[in-house]
């Protein structure tokens, strides 16, 4: 079992950055590929980016350019930064860990499911 828990969320104006910490517990992430999604009201879930075991990461194309995902095994934490933010960004962001050791863009590949963090984005 890998428990993940999100923070770093919060409210920011247009314009700003933030980083998002997903933190394990229980395994090492190592082992996994991790994955970030966001769930904006109204809306369903949907593939931000994620970042192999090796860790070459990949993003939707509607973040490319603002969003980095990092990791850090020793930490047994990954990062999710997010620059020049917009309201559209609005959302609860959930990073989840994929037992499979390359890129995975759909929910069905992720084992594990953080709780979200909520970002708000004010114009």
């Amino acid at each position: 079992q890998v428990q993940l828990v999100e923070s770093g969320g919060g409210l920011v104006q247009a314009g700003a950055s933030l980083r998002l910490s997903c933190a394990a517990s229980g395994r090492t992430i190592s082992n996994y590929a991790m994955g970030w999604f966001r769930q904006a009201p109204g809306n369903e879930r949907e593939f931000v980016g994620c970042i192999s075991r090796s860790g070459s990461a990949d993003y939707a194309d509607s973040v490319k350019g603002r969003f980095t995902i990092s990791r850090d095994n020793a930490k047994n934490t990954v990062y999710l930064s997010i620059n020049s933010l917009i309201p559209e960004d609005t959302a609860v962001y959930y990073c989840a860990a994929s037992p499979y050791s390359s890129t995975r863009y759909e929910e069905r590949w992720y084992l594990y499911w953080g709780q979200g963090t909520q970002v708000t984005v004010s114009s």
